[in-house]
Formats: structure tokens, sequence, C-alpha cells
């Protein structure tokens, strides 16, 4: 019985590349391949054959990983899922690992770490390795909001988005206020929780994390 495998990425090259390595394991069967989230839950939806795995990126378009694999837990939980990304900070693991995928790994991984992760999730489960089992093991003790990312559609509130969006178009506190019917202190506090969520340590850093994430639109900044 082989190892049915679905690959989700944007990245068509190393999409198809990926699919020719994995190809060669005589466990391992290709059954389609997507190139965002949205793609990959139609396949699901009408498919005749589920796959055992999907090795899922984070970042794409349509569907990003992290919600198509809040979906797919959901709805289709007898299907595991490997993070497979260039992500590879704690965060990003928690974050994946915690809307129910099964292992984490990064794309410079070996080959042979990458066959062995999957035969360990599909005889056992899941695989974490020592870099994995730390993030989980914080997971356990921070506050579910730590363990989100921009990838997360509850990372940032709408209010915050919006928040976001005026310091972009480099409106001050009290013009964001007046523009939001809020007063000025609330957006201050709208402005430290972005400065806290993104790790940056000022409101330049702010606009280039929101610019280099697609937080915001370009054209609101011209």
């Amino acid at each position: 019985m082989k190892i049915k495998v679905v690959l989700a990425d944007d990245e068509e090259l190393f999409r198809v590349g990926m699919s020719h390595i994995l190809s060669k394991d005589d466990e391992i069967e290709i059954i389609f391949q997507a190139s965002n989230g949205k793609e990959l839950i139609e396949f699901l939806t009408t498919a005749k054959e589920l796959p055992d795995i999907i090795i899922m990126d984070i970042k794409m378009p349509e569907l990003n990983g992290v919600e198509a694999t809040k979906s797919i837990h959901q709805e289709f939980p007898e299907i595991s899922i490997i993070a497979l990304t260039t992500y590879n900070t704690k965060p990003f693991i928690r974050n994946m690992i915690d809307v129910g995928a099964s292992a984490y790994l990064v794309k410079n991984s070996p080959t042979q770490k990458v066959l062995h992760t999957i035969k360990q999730v599909f005889y056992n489960g899941f695989y974490y390795d020592s870099f994995v089992m730390e993030a989980v093991k914080s997971l356990k003790n921070s506050e579910k909001s730590d363990s989100r990312t921009f990838f997360d559609v509850d990372f940032i509130t709408q209010r915050e988005r919006e928040v976001l969006e005026l310091i972009c178009h480099q409106k001050t506190s009290q013009e964001i206020a007046e523009k939001l019917f809020i007063s000025k202190r609330t957006v201050e506090v709208h402005r430290k929780n972005l400065l806290e969520k993104t790790g940056v340590k000022n409101l330049a850093g702010l606009v280039v994390f929101a610019i280099k994430n697609n937080l915001v639109s370009l054209s609101i900044i011209e």
C-alpha cells in the first residue's frame, strides 16, 4: 500500500521538483498538486480518493496554509498535514501545530529527512524533531494568541487593520482617532498592540512589515 500524498505550494518549480523527488520512493504516490489553499480544498471536496498526507506551504495566494490547515483539520480530520515552508521560527511552528499540522519542515531540509517525516507521520500520526518539540513545549505554556502569525485571520483584528492602513497612509494618532471616531488613547493602544504582534520596534518597521506581508494595499501609501 502506497502513501498517498498531495502537494500544496504556489511555486510551480518547487512543487514539480518535490513531486519528482518523492515519486522516486516506492512507498509514495503523488495524487494531486495544488497551487493554493482554495484549489486544494476544492480538490478534497470532490476527490474520489483522499490523500493520507498533505504537504502544505504556509504562504499561498487565495487561501494560505494556516487557514487551509484549519479547514482541512476540521472537515477531513483523517488527513495528516506536514508544513513545508521557508519560515523557520517558533511562532510559525506553533501556529501550524496549533491549527492541526502533524509535522513541520523547512524547505532546505535534506531529502531523506522529508521522506523520513512523511513515513513517520503516516505510520505514527506525527513527527516532531527537537526544534519543533521546543516550540510545542512553549505552546503549552503560552497563550493561544502567541501561536498566531500574520497568516492567521485572527492575528490582527479588523480595527487594528484599519489603524495599520491609516498609519501606512502617514496619518497621526489624532487624525486616525478622528477618522475612526475613537479616542487618541485607543489609537495608541492599537498601535502598541500592532508593534507587539509584529515584533517591530517603530512605525517605520510596522509599515515595512505591513507592505512585505501584504497586510495593506500598496495604493494607500502612494
